[in-house]
């Protein structure tokens, strides 16, 4: 039981954080939606800046695994690279919601040390991964790729951030396309 109220805590905290941020984690919100007291949390998380490290580290581990299931799926890099913005547009298909570590970056100021630390290995996992699919597939030159997959990054995150912000995935899509058509991301 101790195991699933703590997952389930995590998942509740992942879901208000990709609605409102670090400041929407709430214990009394977070208890009413698992079904546990409050006072019950802190037996799992004894501060809301270890809750709030704990999810966020969650999430840049859940998605490095999906960074990898894009590889293995992936007829070669170039489609890896062609499904790497499904990442993002799933966010905005469940109900408007964002990247969790794009929604806690923009509040970076407030968050307790530990929790950027996380926010930040979100990036690094990204950027990491699209580095070294851009080599694999030819795209770049290794001394190029950081660069490269870093402006791939922000652009794709910055059009999800665009699309929430006028709850219009459509927009998503159409950011994804013009990035194509320019280069950006390989077509």
């Amino acid at each position: 039981m101790r195991e699933n109220a703590r997952e389930a805590i995590l998942l509740a905290a992942r879901e208000a954080a990709m609605a409102y941020g670090y400041g929407g984690i709430n214990f009394r919100d977070l208890a009413e939606t698992v079904g546990i007291k409050a006072a019950s949390i802190n037996y799992y998380f004894a501060s809301k800046a270890l809750l709030g490290e704990a999810v966020a580290r969650r999430y840049w581990e859940d998605i490095a695994r999906d960074l990898e299931g894009i590889s293995a799926e992936a007829q070669n890099p170039r489609d890896a690279l062609h499904r790497y913005p499904a990442i993002f547009r799933a966010s905005l298909a469940r109900d408007n919601r964002m990247c969790l570590s794009s929604f806690m970056a923009a509040e970076y100021d407030v968050l307790p040390d530990p929790v950027k630390k996380e926010v930040q290995g979100f990036a690094d996992v990204n950027v990491k991964w699209l580095s070294e699919v851009l080599v694999a597939a030819g795209t770049v030159k290794p001394e190029e790729s950081e660069a490269r997959a870093q402006a791939i990054y922000s652009a794709v995150a910055g059009a999800q951030l665009y699309a929430r912000g006028r709850a219009d995935i459509s927009l998503f899509d159409t950011m994804i396309d013009n990035y194509r058509a320019v280069g950006l991301l390989p077509a």
